[in-house]
């Protein structure tokens, strides 16, 4: 567990007291806090260090008391302290930036998530929708916010696929967000019209195969998860598919209904309806296991396809710089929530699966999907705006 003692300056000077020798460590003017955090294992008496704030005072220390203090900032790291933790955090309403429109997948997440970290807190994650230029507005806003723990962001790929498409974009996916926690996935399904002959994935390949350039697919634009989920087919199988980009995935799936494209990947949830009204075939899943809501399409790997696969993920991020104790204490409260059964409800209705994950391991799923999108951009032959 980690212990942190904060001290504020009180004056130009703030000092560290030991009995009654003291060293001054700051001489500023501008208000501000320090923490000492022991780690694990090392148990200091409370009474032992104290610090304590004085305007222009300074004391020498003697042999031993250097000594002392020398071993005492060894064990211990000087960081940043945030005053508003240490009053009680959070004291006063989150803004939530979600870098969609309403109704959007990543609102629908942020905004259910949301609700109940708020009500857990006792401040609410106040929704700030910024649906502007593929998401990066959001991004962008969120990464130029203070890092204070009063502004976090919850979005998908679109922080790993937007700087593949973009350039001169004013944030870096890496430097400038400190992840919080993984809360949920969408899985994909990979559709065909009812003309199309193939009723296997398999035998798509085989149809893609023996006529090159012929066949095509429907996307939401350029970038967009289901256009490169179809690149990354094309890669993996070798095979010549047509893009057909439209202003939206709804836009795709009209079009995949009306018989204008051949194929479409698209998010389970909105193609139920579509499926189990036979204007469209579902050949397989993009998920590492089979979905409930349509136990009878097998996965892209139990289709003999491995390596296609294509969740969309969402998580929460802070701004860099936002303190630990912050972080930390936002995870608990998104763990705690996808733990209640009425959420976890309300998320399967929407086709959402929790997958939480800790900062570290959102951390990793981050680095991860850089380098995969990039390659499938590559191969996709994409190039920055």
């Amino acid at each position: 567990m980690t212990r942190a003692l904060c001290a504020t300056r009180a004056g130009p000077d703030l000092s560290f007291a030991f009995g009654r020798n003291m060293v001054r460590l700051h001489n500023s003017e501008k208000p501000g806090h320090i923490s000492l955090h022991a780690k694990r294992g090392i148990i200091f008496p409370r009474s032992t260090f104290i610090l304590r704030a004085r305007a222009g005072r300074h004391f020498g220390l003697g042999q031993t008391m250097r000594n002392v203090f020398f071993l005492v900032m060894s064990l211990f790291a000087v960081v940043p302290c945030d005053p508003t933790f240490a009053q009680g955090y959070p004291a006063k309403p989150i803004r939530l930036i979600l870098p969609f429109a309403p109704g959007s997948p990543s609102d629908m997440v942020g905004r259910t998530i949301g609700q109940k970290m708020g009500a857990q807190m006792g401040q609410n994650l106040v929704p700030d929708n910024r649906a502007s230029a593929g998401g990066t507005l959001g991004l962008t806003l969120a990464a130029q916010a203070p890092a204070d723990g009063y502004t976090v962001l919850v979005t998908s790929p679109t922080i790993v696929i937007s700087p593949l498409l973009y350039a001169n974009l004013q944030y870096d996916s890496l430097k400038d967000f400190a992840p919080v926690a993984r809360l949920a996935t969408i899985e994909n399904v990979m559709l065909v019209h009812p003309s199309v002959p193939a009723k296997t994935l398999k035998e798509f390949i085989a149809l893609a195969r023996a006529n090159p350039g012929k066949l095509n697919y429907g996307s939401g634009g350029a970038g967009t998860t289901n256009h490169l989920a179809n690149e990354l087919l094309k890669s993996l199988q070798k095979i010549n598919l047509v893009h057909v980009p439209y202003k939206g995935a709804t836009l795709a799936a009209q079009a995949l209904m009306g018989g204008e494209v051949d194929e479409v990947i698209l998010a389970v949830a909105p193609a139920l309806p579509f499926i189990k009204s036979g204007r469209v075939r579902a050949l397989a899943v993009l998920s590492e296991k089979r979905v409930p809501t349509l136990p009878g399409v097998p996965t892209a790997g139990e289709a003999g396809v491995t390596d296609f696969r294509m969740s969309i993920w969402y998580a929460m991020f802070a701004p860099a710089g936002t303190p630990r104790e912050i972080i930390m204490h936002l995870y608990r409260e998104a763990q705690k929530a996808l733990q209640d059964p009425e959420l976890l409800q309300r998320m399967s209705n929407a086709g959402m699966d929790p997958w939480l994950g800790t900062p570290e391991e959102l951390g990793n799923l981050l680095r991860g999907e850089i380098a995969r999108f990039a390659e499938i951009a590559r191969s996709a032959g994409l190039r920055k705006e």
